[in-house]
């Protein structure tokens, strides 16, 4: 089996020119680097009515949630850049979350976010980067199952970290953003290896035992 770790990408903005989207490519650019396979998909391209509990009941989950859904479940890790809204979580971010919790094809809601390994990060042109934001996020996200690492980091001033093509000209500040890609992908190899030798162990065990 092969335990090269999937990491999906993705900012929690769907404006086009978004200093999130620019500061998560980069650190997925940094976990492909270290050998893990990177997917990035824009929350622009899965449009999505605010959560209403009677439209669920009416027409079900979304098509473009159910799509989310389907790629995060195939997944081991997530690369997640969040805008700060008032202090707090984006409410795109916060729809798609909600949104993809729902239980589909008589699948847990939560299936897609248990026991997955995220790592947050954010941007803004303020003073703290969108720091506070990311308090709520790893809260939520912690709550429903995924495992949040420690690791992160605020991008301030972002209007004059990155260029207009999504590059950073800081070296060290750069390599602070890929440092984080490459950090999750790291623990998602050790995690997948660990796994697949308990597998094998369990296996030959069984072997042993038929053969006694």
């Amino acid at each position: 089996m092969d335990p090269k770790p999937k990491i999906l990408a993705f900012a929690g903005s769907a404006r086009k020119a978004s200093y999130n989207k620019m500061l998560v490519k980069i650190a997925a650019e940094g976990a492909r680097t270290a050998g893990a396979e990177v997917t990035f998909v824009d929350l622009r391209d899965y449009p999505m009515p605010i959560y209403d509990g009677d439209a669920e009941a009416e027409n079900g989950v979304p098509e473009h949630a159910l799509r989310l859904r389907e790629l995060m479940l195939a997944h081991n890790g997530l690369l997640v850049a969040c805008p700060e809204y008032n202090s707090s979580i984006a409410p795109l971010l916060k729809n798609a979350i909600d949104w993809i919790s729902r239980p589909a094809g008589g699948q847990d809601g939560l299936a897609p976010f248990k026991n997955k390994v995220a790592v947050l990060m954010s941007t803004s042109p303020g003073g703290f980067g969108g720091l506070r934001g990311l308090k709520e996020v790893r809260s939520i996200l912690g709550n429903i199952g995924v495992i949040v690492l420690p690791e992160q980091l605020a991008v301030a001033k972002a209007h004059e970290v990155f260029a207009a093509d999504g590059s950073i000209a800081n070296a060290a500040q750069r390599e602070a953003v890929s440092n984080l890609g490459a950090h999750l992908a790291t623990m998602l190899f050790k995690l997948l290896a660990g796994h697949y030798e308990c597998a094998a162990i369990a296996e030959r065990r069984h072997d042993l035992s038929r053969i006694g």
